[in-house]
């Protein structure tokens, strides 16, 4: 074999050691640019591992958004008034729209819409362990409105602010649509909490089982988050885990009081810090759901894989339409 490549050892060494000194100037550029609070554009360099973390944290944000349409849909045709029917359906349409913003956003980033939904069928990729609990009555369906979706305007606010312009855009009609999901959830077991005894009893149950899977939606402890401290380096995340927990606490706990629910016993007011002390999470529970274990987790991947076949047709239609739409343009 021959080669090309007639440079001398030296030569070789050199252009090695500029190419280095072109990658270093250009993370400096890079991070003084973040540090400026300037936005990071598809066209601007950056770095494969900021690349790579934003498709990451994306592309789970998006199927979290597609996949937490399954909780709810499932109560459409067994809401209890036309009212709530139409409220769930806006709801279930928003988040619909977000995931389609997240994928468009991390396309930006040169991955397609495809990879990205083969990775979440082939199970390489993530979407929020929340959505994979049940929801088995209507005051859950409240419960997920409330704390699910007040669980990520906490997390997500402060992504209206991330440096990557395309997602911080993004985020920013989120957060506004999620602000409604939340408002309707909380107002829709404040109706419940006015009614009947068996009703109660059935948002408190809500309450108890869905308040502490909600806390692990801010994903695992400061101390064993293998992403959070680079994030916040490269200011794609403001707070840390720890901090978006407490502050979720901190404002769920007095809107559960004001509905009259009884509150765990772990759950104190601390004077001394000014926040509530809530105890340590089941991280065992929260690790085995992320491994696929948990209550619905098949029937989750199971309906997201019956919609990828059953619309297959319609994306060969569309394909075949838009082909035939390039062929008259070309013809004309």
């Amino acid at each position: 074999m021959y080669t090309t490549d007639l440079r001398t050892a030296e030569e070789k060494a050199k252009a090695a050691k500029d190419e280095i000194k072109v990658a270093e100037e250009g993370m400096a550029e890079f991070q003084a640019r973040i540090d400026r609070d300037e936005f990071i554009e598809p066209k601007d360099w950056m770095p494969e591992g900021y690349r790579k973390t934003l498709i990451r944290q994306m592309s789970q944000h998006a199927h979290s958004e597609i996949v937490g349409m399954h909780p709810e849909g499932n109560w459409v045709t067994r809401a209890p008034t036309l009212k709530r029917k139409l409220i769930l359906i806006a709801k279930i349409q928003d988040e619909a729209g977000h995931g389609l913003y997240l994928y468009s956003a991390a396309e930006t980033l040169g991955v397609s819409r495809e990879e990205l939904v083969r990775q979440l069928h082939a199970g390489e990729a993530k979407y929020s362990t929340i959505f994979n609990y049940p929801t088995m009555n209507w005051a859950d369906v409240g419960a997920v409105g409330w704390l699910v979706d007040g669980a990520a305007i906490t997390n997500q606010i402060p992504l209206c602010r991330c440096s990557y312009g395309p997602y911080a855009r993004a985020m920013t009609r989120v957060c506004k649509e999620e602000s409604f999901h939340q408002r309707q959830g909380y107002e829709a077991l404040l109706e419940m909490m006015k009614g009947t005894d068996e009703q109660k009893k059935m948002v408190q149950d809500a309450f108890d089982r869905l308040f502490w899977p909600a806390l692990m939606m801010f994903g695992p402890p400061d101390s064993d988050s293998a992403h959070s401290s680079q994030n916040m380096a490269w200011k794609i995340k403001r707070f840390s885990n720890d901090e978006l927990r407490q502050r979720f606490v901190d404002a769920t706990i007095p809107q559960a009081e004001f509905l009259g629910l009884k509150i765990p016993e772990q759950i104190k007011w601390n004077e001394e810090t000014g926040h509530y002390d809530f105890g340590e999470l089941d991280w065992d529970e929260f690790w085995d759901v992320v491994k696929g274990n948990g209550i619905s987790n098949d029937d989750r991947m199971n309906a997201r894989n019956e919609a990828l076949e059953d619309g297959a047709w319609v994306r060969e239609a569309a394909a075949a339409y838009a082909e035939k739409q390039r062929a008259k343009s070309k013809a004309a």
